[in-house]
Formats: structure tokens, C-alpha cells, sequence
């Protein structure tokens, strides 16, 4: 199982980064990144401190990428972070969307499809048609998410993504222990989305050489 959207307490996570790897690999997962919230004033930090933990979750079995969450971030400044993370070593990069539950700029979404560093676009609540074309062509994945709030709208995202062609991922925004749901709970996301048995199927087969190797 994968999971790329994991918060820490180097964000607003309940866990420091070793606990949540190893509380992962009990519940069964193979491949997560720790994607802190970042914008640029932190955004160094968590870099260089998940390099420090990648021979912890090899020891578990887990394959750690390094990762960050561009979060309330200006849109106009996207690119640029996101650009900026991966030439210091973030191997995923994520958007924080604008979700129905939070006051995102607008804007953040096509900020993301349209930025060639950015891998996923997390939680982007009622995304237009446009932007989950652009996604699609620009090979950035939409997130179907387990976590309250944000997945209001996880219907209208999958909707958006199959006309447009648009890859998605089931993840869970983990921020504490509670939030990290099993294999069973995974495929009941996919269907509650509105997944038939074999899109959910396809989905939750995904590894990290579909999604980042481009």
C-alpha cells in the first residue's frame, strides 16, 4: 500500500517521523512520504531532516520519499517553491488544494496543474474542468482523501478527473495515529468516491514507478 500525504510534528502531525513510519508498516503500507507542510521559511528543515530517518524506515520495510506540502502558499509563488523544494531533494511534491474547508487562495489549483515540478494535487475540492485537464496532460495525480472535511468533495474530483483523463490517488492526509486507515477502509473510499470495483482496483494498485517516474 502507498500513502504520499503524511504529517509530522515537523507540521502539525501528532508523531515524529519515526513513529508514524513504524505505525505504517504495522498497518501494512510499503511506500509513504512525510509531506510536512512547507512554504519558504520551513521548507530546508524538512528536507534535510527526512534524509535522517530514510535508514530508520528501510529497517521497517517502508520506502521513505522525501516530500513537502506546499501549503496557503500565493499561488503566483508555487511554481517557484515547488521548483526550489525539488532542487534541494523533494522526491514528492504536493499542492495543498482548495478545499471546501479551508480558506485557499484561488488560484492555488491551476498553480499546481500547471507547475512541471508538482506531482499531486491534494484535496482540490470543487476543481474546474479546465484545471483537471491540465492536470491530466501535465501528468499531475488529483486526490480522493479519507480525511473529514476534505472529503466532501472527493465525488465531484473523481467526476472531474475521469472526463478529463486525469490520474488519481486514494490518500489520507495523515496527521496522528487514527487517521491511518487499512486496506479495507482504502477500498471503501475508492467506492464511497464512486469507484466501480475496477477503477478502485487499478488505483489502490498504483506504485511510486506509476505516479513519479514520468
Amino acid at each position: 500500500m502507498y500513502d504520499f500525504h503524511c504529517h509530522t510534528t515537523m507540521s502539525d502531525g501528532e508523531l515524529i517521523p519515526t513513529e508514524l513510519i513504524r505505525r505504517m508498516a504495522v498497518a501494512g503500507y510499503t511506500e509513504m512520504a512525510i509531506a510536512d507542510h512547507a512554504d519558504f521559511s520551513n521548507v530546508e528543515l524538512l528536507i534535510e531532516s527526512q534524509e535522517k530517518v530514510k535508514r530508520s524506515a528501510a529497517e521497517y520495510g517502508i520506502r521513505l520519499f522525501t516530500g513537502v506540502e506546499i501549503t496557503h502558499v500565493p499561488p503566483t509563488e508555487i511554481a517557484e517553491l515547488a521548483k526550489y523544494a525539488r532542487s534541494l531533494g523533494a522526491e514528492v511534491v504536493i499542492v495543498h488544494g482548495e478545499t471546501i474547508s479551508e480558506p485557499v487562495a484561488p488560484g492555488t489549483n491551476l498553480a499546481a496543474v500547471t507547475s512541471p515540478d508538482v506531482d499531486i494535487l491534494a484535496h482540490p475540492g470543487m476543481i474546474y474542468e479546465e484545471e483537471a485537464s491540465l492536470a491530466a496532460k501535465n501528468g499531475v495525480f488529483l486526490e480522493i482523501t479519507s480525511r473529514n472535511g476534505h472529503n466532501k468533495a472527493n465525488g465531484h474530483v473523481l467526476a472531474s478527473a475521469r472526463r478529463a483523463g486525469a490520474g488519481v490517488l486514494i490518500q489520507s492526509d495523515i496527521h496522528g495515529p487514527g487517521d491511518i486507515i487499512n486496506e479495507k477502509m482504502r477500498g471503501l473510499v475508492a467506492r464511497g468516491a464512486g469507484m466501480s470495483e475496477d477503477e478502485a482496483k487499478k488505483v489502490l494498485s498504483l506504485t511510486s514507478a506509476d505516479i513519479f517516474f514520468r
